[in-house]
């Protein structure tokens, strides 16, 4: 049916979004640091699914490396979904600036890099579609993760202008808001039950989200309702507050 991009394919969430798309007849390309490390991914999606797999090498931080990265995909892919992301502790991150760097070039200007680069590629060609996996984090800045949650509130702001700005070529940019997911990144975090989401509800979310053309999904529907309480709070008030 398409052929469909998974850039950081070795996380929990790109693992299962690209069995996902595999699953429902879809060719899959696995873009990652260390190709070795999903050979057996790879060999999975084929033999259990029946579907072409393709492994790439693609470091997010190698800006410079992008361009040539896209241009030996063959062939081009008809959907890409952004997945990779770094998150550590907010103090650490603070503490030391190579961890800031870290977080903001993995999670905001690596995604804008490549998807730059698609994003024109899809426009020159009038079809595609591009999911991004953002965070609620980026909702409102919290003292508990702002450097994070910075991040990911440029990479949601990047997305609505790429949403706006291909849209009159035919493209569809989805944005997504997971919320808690269970998954390696977060393994060392006590999160509640009721509102984390596991990599397999975050897959089939991206999947809906681009088969019915949604712009903004949260996975579980009640963050819509609980970022939206969060975003209502005053400054005034939002700022004594131990979040």
């Amino acid at each position: 049916m398409a052929t469909v991009l998974i850039l950081g394919a070795t996380s929990d969430i790109g693992i299962a979004i690209a069995q996902k798309f595999a699953e429902e007849k879809n060719s899959v390309q696995l873009a990652c640091r260390y190709p070795s490390s999903i050979a057996n991914l790879a060999s999975d999606i084929r033999i259990r699914y029946q579907q072409d797999c393709e492994v790439y090498a693609f470091d997010a931080m190698d800006f410079k490396s992008h361009q040539q990265f896209y241009k030996e995909l063959s062939p081009k892919p008809d959907i890409v979904v952004c997945v990779f992301g770094y998150m550590t502790e907010n103090e650490k991150a603070v503490e030391n600036f190579e961890e800031t760097i870290k977080t903001i070039n993995t999670n905001y200007t690596g995604a804008v890099s490549i998807l730059n680069i698609i994003g024109q590629d899809f426009s020159e060609r009038k079809s595609g579609a591009i999911a991004g996996i953002s965070s609620v984090a980026g909702e409102r800045g919290r003292q508990s993760n702002y450097i994070y949650g910075s991040s990911k509130a440029g990479f949601t702001a990047y997305l609505s202008g790429l949403r706006n700005s291909l849209y009159k070529n035919n493209i569809h940019v989805l944005t997504v808001l997971p919320g808690f997911v269970y998954t390696k990144m977060t393994e060392h975090l006590d999160l509640p039950k009721l509102l984390t989401a596991q990599p397999s509800e975050v897959a089939t979310a991206v999947y809906e989200g681009i088969r019915k053309k949604k712009n903004v999904i949260y996975v579980k529907w009640f963050w819509r309702w609980i970022m939206y309480i969060i975003k209502a709070i005053p400054e005034s008030i939002f700022k004594r507050k131990n979040l």
